[in-house]
């Protein structure tokens, strides 16, 4: 059984195409292995998530492009025209990204195993936020932003402990996760990062796992992350500013998973934008 979606079609030869380009005629001309994306389409899917935090925020939201999907100068190029930022997770990623034209400002450096290099290039060139996502990495950003003679602006990353419904490989925060951190350990991190001179905590973010298809786990994981800002509030008189929720939502890849049209995806982002909501009125944040 073959199911088509908007940029898969099987045409009148029988031929797979990809954005209305003949799947057979491309390997005669490029050969194989050969990777096909569809511009438009793409294209498409970033208007949803934008448009959708337009509506819901006001433009005082971002949606970030994951780099580790596909990282080329031609993804990065659109990603700015289409006005979003992107993540990324390597130096190679933040190479690639700046040798498109990407703002630094509005990228942000990922990744639960940085290397020093790593987080000095990001810190020199100037990037947005930088995710801290382990007890030493604090120290490691401070120590470059205090060479650089800067205040770098980071987020750390918590572990909500939630157990997304997916395959355990690609659940990243379940309790004994390597991602994040959780409990006492947290909020140990949180005063320490607030003491450093050269480092702004703007926020928290966490990520619970990917493909998955099922909406409640990101409202569950919302509700744990604006519990734990406002535990940080209460503890340290801090408000939060940033709460990065992640990705995750599901795609279909096989006979089992759900299809969706691009616009089916405003209900993935409903769901979580009426959960943190929710949770910001009741919390009084």
């Amino acid at each position: 059984m073959i199911h088509e979606r908007n940029t898969l079609k099987i045409n009148e030869k029988g031929h797979l195409t990809i954005g209305g380009a003949d799947c057979v005629e491309l390997a005669k001309e490029f050969s194989t292995p050969l990777y096909v994306l569809d511009e438009d389409y793409i294209r498409t899917m970033m208007r949803v998530y934008r448009t959708v935090f337009e509506e819901e925020y006001g433009g005082n939201g971002t949606v970030l492009y994951a780099s580790k999907a596909f990282s080329a100068k031609a993804m990065y190029a659109i990603a700015w025209e289409e006005g979003i930022g992107a993540d990324v997770v390597s130096g190679g990623e933040l190479y690639t990204a700046l040798s498109a034209g990407f703002p630094a400002e509005k990228l942000c450096l990922h990744g639960n195993n940085k290397l020093d290099k790593e987080i000095e290039e990001a810190v020199k060139c100037g990037v947005g936020l930088i995710v801290v996502d382990g007890e030493e990495e604090a120290e490691r950003i401070e120590r470059a932003a205090k060479k650089h003679d800067v205040v770098q602006n980071v987020l750390l990353r918590i572990n909500p402990g939630v157990e997304a419904h997916t395959h355990v490989f690609v659940q990243t925060a379940t309790t004994d996760s390597k991602f994040g951190v959780a409990g006492e350990k947290a909020f140990g991190m949180v005063e320490d990062i607030l003491q450093q001179p050269h480092l702004r905590l703007k926020g928290f973010h966490c990520h619970i796992g990917s493909q998955i298809f099922e909406k409640e786990s990101f409202a569950v994981a919302a509700e744990k992350c604006l519990s734990f800002v406002k535990e940080v509030k209460e503890r340290f008189h801090f408000t939060a500013e940033t709460l990065n929720l992640g990705g995750g939502f599901g795609v279909w890849y096989t006979e089992k998973d759900r299809i969706l049209p691009a616009e089916g995806y405003r209900e993935y982002l409903s769901t979580l934008i009426s959960a943190v909501k929710r949770g910001c009125e009741s919390l009084h944040l």
